[in-house]
Parts: structure tokens; C-alpha cells; sequence
């Protein structure tokens, strides 16, 4: 059994809770666990006397609105939103210590009444007359967040941080208030009561990534969710995709939480297996949205009895209930107030005063000045993204390789190019290719941008961290990263091909490489924020680039393009570096000559000056050109930043 047990701890006074909550997500999957050992907190770090709660759900419903089959021009003439009931008139009562299960088929709106009590809905979406807390009425869903521990079904966590890394930049997030000894302490005492010693040093992982089994990567999401010790924790399918060992030390684990710190738990579960039942002490019975039982197991065999089945021998009471279903949901609306368990709730003391004292403590983890707290928010991301790309091996490596062949390749392609009239042609040539070549090169970071998007939209919805800190850290690590990679690019390219001689013109050549790839990264980082999944970004960041490229100049002339595709011109990423470059090659040596007549060398044909104007370059507009590319690299991403603060508004992970 669970050593947090064998040092019981003061008995701590019974409580209740009532929730009503809603949710739109009716996937449910059955799961098994890994096995478990945590130890009790280590003496340095006490744990704080916990109040009891009474959280109860009154009469809750939740409807959607979906359109009709109607082809989607014709739905506001003949269709109109059909409403789905998800929830109907659901009503129950969750107490401290104690753990209630949501249990029923796939599609009868588990996930949808967990995510409401969590708070995850929309202000709109939330009914003020619903949800209670010691019988005082919780008006607002930021008022939930701020004392509910959300764990989602799937597993948002970074692959490539190790299990107290994980934890630790969880805590600094979270806990900003504490003092750097006591967010250690925390995540040491987490660690132990999670039984996650033995791999506090191994990697998290994904499916690509070998990393700690299924079962530890489920208490860790637990663990970043009880970072800030929340006196509720509401859990979606924890127990989904696991086997049934690592299952049951979930629950044992979420037990020993319930008694140990009188936290309230409230979990959807599809089956759970006979012995996890003995560690739930309610449950809640959904069918198509309407309650069908809430009370403990026995009352639920009581029930069955009573309507004359007979529970089989191979099945509990709970699996059988699922095979009638139907009659439960008619006995049950037709008997409702009979099958209210007649248990009296103990007394509570909390008023309304001790409930805003609860979201007040939370409200002091994250004290601090706003620039204070900001500067700290990036120095924190700043430290976690340089783990992260040291660790992506594929993106050093391959931006590596990338930058060295290509610099290479290119300059072996147009080694020691000719200082006449072919060479022009060629060095046009030459700086086009490595414009698309660079432009493109950053394409395999889409893949990362979206894998940490899920775990952005979780970490920035609850707080952790504002979405402007974010972008800030991700600029500031990506600037040196990039000007190597630049580096490497621009260096071989360069004297292999001969260019202009002059070291400020090779100095401000690898300038110019540099911002492309700061807005190629910027770009791409826009269009991760905008796109669903990978195929969909890779496919509109090859429709956007090949656009670009299109109307850069080098295909068609300004003069040439259709008046209503001219903006095209303008917006395009490929005309200002590709103009910066022309000038810096050939503006110091405008005066000359790259090609003399036939027969009389004396006259000149072709000028420097006259390469540029043939261009329409008639002035110096390189730091003018590399400003419009740093506005789109500051564009792109103040891009982001707003897309992103959007979704993070409306997430409900």
C-alpha cells in the first residue's frame, strides 16, 4: 500500500462539495496504470492546515448549438441551430477527502460537466446560479481556476524536460510569491508523495521519445496541476490508456491525496476494475446528459436490487449498471428524491470571508510587480527553451547541416564566379536560390512550434505565465541560435563564390542572412499559431512563400504585375533582402565596367551603375530594406502574440 499511509496524519473533519459543471467533450477510453511508491513529505516542508469544503452542483444544464446538415449558404433560410442538451438538470454533492467518480457510456457529457466545475467555459457558457462552495454561490469560472486543479485527459507536458525539470519550471511559475528554498522543497516533497523518485532525472517523453512509462507521465500531469496545493482537484479520465496496474496506483494516489490533505477529488472514469472501486466513495451515474445514480456503490446495488436484476457473479455493481442503463435513467427521473443518499453533511464553518481567503493564498503565489514578475516569467522561458533546442538533436543538427550544405553546395555551384556580364546573371542567380533556400530552411521547426503550442495554451490559461513573456523568451533565445546558423551559411558562400571583396560588404552579407532567417522563423512561427496541425501549416507555408517568391521582381517586373496583385510586391520577403543584396554587392564598384564592346575594349557596355538601375535601384536603400525586414520580423510575431493571447482566452485544456 501507499506509504503516505503508514504515517497516518491528524483525522481531518469530514466535508462535502456540490458541482455542476458542463463539458462538450463526450470522448471517454478505458486505461490502465503503471505501479507506485510515494513517501510522505520530507520534514522540511509542512503542509498547511487545510479547511474543509462543501462544493455542490444544483439543477446544472449545458446546451450547444449545432447547424443543420444544409450546405452551409443555404443553413440561414431553411436551418435553423438545432439545440443538444449535454447536461440536464445534473445535481450532486462532492465532499473534502473523499473522491466522487463521474461515471457513464462514451458521449453522456463526463468531460463537459468536469470541465464547467473546472471553470473552463466561456463566461457566457456560465451559469452563476449553479455552482456552490460551503452554499455560497461561485458567480464567475475565473473564480474556479483560482481553486480547482485541472487535469486534462491528454498529457501536456514538454518531452524533452526531465521529471523535476518539468515540476521545477512548473513551480516557478506558479509559485513566483515563494522563495527560491521553498519551490524546491515543494517539488522535492512532490516528487515523493507522486512516488517519482526513481525517475525525478529521466526524461518525460512522447511517442517518439523513450521516456517514463505511461502511468508516471499521468502522475506527472497530476503534479503540475497540484503544484500550488488546490483545495479541489478535478481529473478527466486519469486513469485513460494505462494498464489496469498503473490505473489502480493512480487512484491509490489520488486516495492518499483525498485523506492525507482533505483535498476534494472529483475524476471521470469509463470501467473502472473491482479494486479501484474501493477507493471511491461516491458515484455519479450519467445517461445522455441525466443523472442516473449518486451515491455510493451500495446504494447502487440497493437500486439494482430493488428493480428485481440480480448482479452477476463476474460483474459489479457498476459494470452491471451499464448494461441497464435505459431502466436506471427511467427509475431514477421517475423516483428522484429516493435515490438521494440520507447522509448529513457536517457542519461548516467557512464563511464568506474564509471562502475569499482561499483565493486570496492562491492570488499570493503570483505577487509581485508586473515587471518584476515579466522580467522573471522570461528569464524562466529563456532558461527552458535552452534545454529544449540543446536536447532537439533533429533541429541542431539538421539546422546545422543545413546551413554548412547549403553555404557549401552553393558555393561550389558558383565558385569564383566571372566579373562580367555572365557573372551578373549568375550572381542573381546565386542570391534568389539562397533567398528561397533560406526562407524555407526553417519549415522543420513547425513540427516543435505546434508540439509546444498545447502545452503554451494549458500553461498561459492557468496563469503561469502571459503570452508576451513568451514570444520576448522566444526571440531572445532564437537571435544568437539563428545568427550561427547565418553564420555558417554566409561564410562559405561567400569568399567560395567571390563576392565583393570589402569586408563591411561581406559584414553586412551575413547581416542581411541573418534577419532572412529571423523572418523565415518569425513566419513560421505565425503560421503554427494560425494552423491546426502539420500538414495543413506545411502546405500554407509553402502557398505563402511560393506567393512571395512569385512577385518578388525576380520573375515579373514591378511594371509587369496586375494592378490588384501588386500589394503583393510590397508584402513580399523575398524583394527587400533580395535588393539589399544586389546593392551591397555592386554599389561600391557602381563605377565598373563588367562588359566592354567587341574589338574595342575602350568603351563599356555595362557599369555596376547600370546592373542597379536596370533593377531600379538608384539609391543606397540598404539600412532602409533591412528596417522594412525587421518590421516584418517584429510584425509576424506581434502576429502571433495576438492569435495566440486569443486562443489562450478561450482555451478550455
Amino acid at each position: 500500500m501507499a506509504s503516505c499511509f503508514q504515517n497516518p496524519r491528524p483525522s481531518v473533519e469530514d466535508d462535502s462539495l456540490v458541482l455542476f459543471s458542463a463539458s462538450n467533450s463526450p470522448h471517454e477510453s478505458t486505461s490502465p496504470s503503471s505501479s507506485y511508491h510515494p513517501s510522505p513529505p520530507p520534514p522540511s516542508y509542512s503542509l498547511p492546515s487545510k479547511k474543509s469544503f462543501k462544493f455542490g452542483v444544483k439543477n446544472l444544464s449545458y446546451t450547444i448549438h449545432q447547424d443543420g446538415s444544409s450546405p452551409t449558404f443555404f443553413r440561414p433560410l431553411f436551418n435553423k441551430p438545432k439545440p443538444i442538451n449535454i447536461l440536464k438538470s445534473v445535481s450532486f454533492t462532492a465532499r473534502s477527502s473523499e473522491i466522487l467518480a463521474i461515471v457513464g457510456p462514451s458521449g453522456t457529457g463526463k468531460s463537459t460537466l468536469l470541465r464547467i466545475i473546472a471553470g473552463r467555459v466561456r463566461n457566457s457558457k456560465f451559469n452563476p446560479k449553479s455552482l456552490y462552495l460551503n452554499d455560497y454561490p461561485l458567480t464567475s469560472p475565473s473564480q474556479l481556476r483560482k481553486i480547482c486543479g485541472f487535469v486534462a485527459q491528454e498529457d501536456n507536458l514538454l518531452p524533452l524536460l526531465t521529471v523535476e525539470e518539468t515540476l521545477m519550471f512548473t513551480a516557478k511559475f506558479r509559485l513566483k510569491g515563494r522563495s527560491a528554498r521553498e519551490r524546491e522543497e515543494r517539488v522535492k516533497s512532490l516528487i515523493q508523495e507522486l512516488g517519482l523518485v526513481h525517475v525525478s532525472d529521466s526524461f518525460v517523453g512522447d511517442e517518439e521519445n523513450r521516456g517514463i512509462s505511461g502511468g508516471e507521465r499521468k502522475r506527472v500531469s497530476i503534479g503540475v496541476d497540484i503544484i500550488n496545493d488546490p483545495p479541489i482537484l478535478l481529473l478527466d479520465e486519469p486513469t485513460s490508456g494505462l494498464d489496469s496496474s498503473s490505473a489502480l496506483q493512480v487512484i491509490e494516489l489520488l486516495s492518499c491525496m483525498a485523506k492525507a490533505k482533505n483535498r476534494l477529488i472529483v475524476l471521470s472514469v469509463h470501467q473502472p476494475s473491482y479494486r479501484i472501486l474501493q477507493y471511491i466513495s461516491d458515484f455519479l451515474i450519467l445517461s445522455h446528459g441525466t443523472v442516473v445514480h449518486n451515491g455510493s456503490l451500495e446504494s447502487l446495488e440497493q437500486t439494482i436490487n430493488a428493480l428485481g436484476f440480480r448482479i452477476p457473479v463476474q460483474l459489479n455493481a457498476l459494470e452491471f449498471s451499464m448494461e441497464i442503463i435505459q431502466t436506471l435513467e427511467d427509475s431514477y427521473s421517475s423516483n428522484r428524491l429516493s435515490h438521494v443518499e440520507s447522509r448529513e453533511p457536517p457542519s461548516y464553518s467557512m464563511w464568506q470571508e474564509d471562502i475569499n481567503g482561499v483565493e486570496e493564498q492562491f492570488q499570493k503565489e503570483q505577487e509581485g510587480s508586473w515587471l518584476f514578475t515579466s522580467l522573471f516569467e522570461i528569464m524562466v522561458l529563456c532558461a527552458r527553451f535552452w534545454k529544449i533546442i540543446y536536447r532537439t538533436k533533429q533541429l541542431f543538427f539538421a539546422r546545422t547541416m543545413q546551413a554548412l550544405v547549403g553555404g557549401f553546395g552553393l558555393g561550389s555551384v558558383y565558385i569564383k564566379v566571372r566579373n562580367d556580364e555572365g557573372g551578373i546573371a549568375e550572381r542573381l542567380g546565386l542570391f534568389a536560390f539562397s533567398l528561397s533556400f533560406l526562407l524555407s530552411s526553417t519549415v522543420e521547426a513547425l513540427p516543435i512550434y505546434l508540439q509546444e503550442r498545447r502545452v503554451l495554451m494549458k500553461e498561459a490559461s492557468r496563469g503561469a505565465y502571459k503570452i508576451s513573456s513568451y514570444m520576448i523568451a522566444n526571440t531572445i533565445v532564437f537571435l544568437p541560435f539563428l545568427f550561427a546558423v547565418a553564420l555558417l551559411f554566409a561564410v562559405p558562400v561567400y569568399w567560395l563564390v567571390g563576392l565583393n571583396a570589402s569586408m563591411s560588404a561581406f559584414a553586412f552579407f551575413v547581416f542581411v542572412v541573418w534577419v532572412i532567417v529571423l523572418m523565415a522563423s518569425s513566419l513560421v512561427l505565425f503560421l503554427s499559431a494560425v494552423s491546426p496541425d502539420f500538414i495543413s501549416g506545411n502546405s500554407l507555408i509553402c502557398t505563402v512563400l511560393g506567393a512571395y517568391f512569385l512577385f518578388s521582381g525576380y520573375f515579373i517586373p514591378k511594371e509587369c504585375i496586375p494592378k490588384y496583385w501588386l500589394f503583393m510586391y510590397y508584402v513580399s520577403l523575398y524583394r527587400y533582402p533580395l535588393d539589399s543584396l544586389l546593392i551591397n554587392e555592386y554599389w561600391s564598384v557602381r563605377n565598373e565596367c563588367f562588359s566592354r564592346q567587341a574589338g574595342d575594349h575602350s568603351t563599356c557596355l555595362l557599369t555596376g551603375n547600370d546592373v542597379l538601375k536596370g533593377r531600379g535601384l538608384d539609391k543606397d536603400t540598404r539600412w532602409m530594406n533591412v528596417s522594412i525586414m525587421f518590421a516584418f520580423f517584429v510584425v509576424y510575431r506581434v502576429l502571433c502574440w495576438i492569435i495566440l493571447a486569443r486562443k489562450a482566452s478561450k482555451t478550455t485544456i
